[in-house]
C-alpha cells in the first residue's frame, strides 16, 4: 500500500496493492495496524454505500458537532472526490483537494475529521463506499455551497452544464457563513 500526502498533508490518497490474476482480484482496503503505521490511526463506527448516476454531485457536506472521518472509495464507476479543509487553526484552512477514485484504479482517499466532503459522479453510474469515524447525526450535519466562489473548485463538469444536485444541498451555505471547526 501506497500512503501519499495531497496538497493538504492531513488528506491522504491511498493505493492498495491490488493482487489479480484470471480469476479476479484481491486488495485489503482496510487494516487498522497497516493504516496507524502510516498516520491514519481511526477507529470506524458506520459503512455507508451510495450508487449515484452521472452528473450527480454530493457535498460539500460536514458535522460540526459531530465531525467524521471518512475513508472513501469506488467499487463501481468513477467519481472526483473533493475534501475541504474546515480547520481555522490550519496552514490549509479553506483550501481544497480534489481526486479522481474509481473501480479501475482502485485509490481510497482518507478525509479527516474538520473536512467537508463532495464528490461528483464521471461515469454512467457510480457506487461509493466510505467509512465513518463517527455516527451520522442529522442536527449537526452542515452543507458548503458546491460552487461557492472562494473556494473556486476545479469540477470536471463541462461548461454550460449542471450537476444532478439533492434538494437539501440546494440549502447549503456560502464558505465565508459557514461554521468552522477550530
Amino acid at each position: 500500500m501506497d500512503v501519499i500526502d495531497t496538497r493538504i498533508p492531513d488528506v491522504k490518497l491511498i493505493k492498495p496493492r491490488v493482487f489479480g490474476d484470471s480469476r479476479g482480484f484481491f486488495m485489503e482496503t482496510w487494516n487498522a495496524r497497516t493504516f496507524a503505521e502510516a498516520g491514519i490511526d481511526a477507529t470506524f463506527v458506520q459503512d455507508n454505500h451510495s450508487r449515484s448516476v452521472q452528473h450527480t454531485l454530493r457535498g460539500l457536506h460536514y458535522q460540526i458537532k459531530a465531525p467524521q472521518g471518512k475513508l472513501v472509495r469506488v467499487t463501481s464507476g468513477e467519481v472526483f472526490d473533493v475534501a475541504v479543509d474546515l480547520r481555522k487553526s490550519s496552514p490549509t484552512f479553506g483550501l481544497w483537494v480534489g481526486e479522481f477514485l474509481s473501480e479501475e484504479n482502485q485509490h481510497q482517499l482518507w478525509v479527516p475529521p474538520g473536512f467537508a466532503h463532495g464528490f461528483y459522479v464521471t461515469s454512467d453510474t457510480a457506487d461509493f463506499i466510505y467509512k465513518c469515524t463517527d455516527f451520522y447525526a442529522p442536527e449537526s450535519e452542515r452543507c458548503i455551497f458546491w460552487n461557492d466562489q472562494f473556494l473556486n473548485i476545479d469540477w470536471p463538469i463541462e461548461k454550460g452544464s449542471f450537476p444532478i444536485i439533492s434538494k437539501k444541498d440546494k440549502l447549503g451555505s456560502y464558505f465565508e457563513d459557514s461554521d468552522y471547526f477550530v
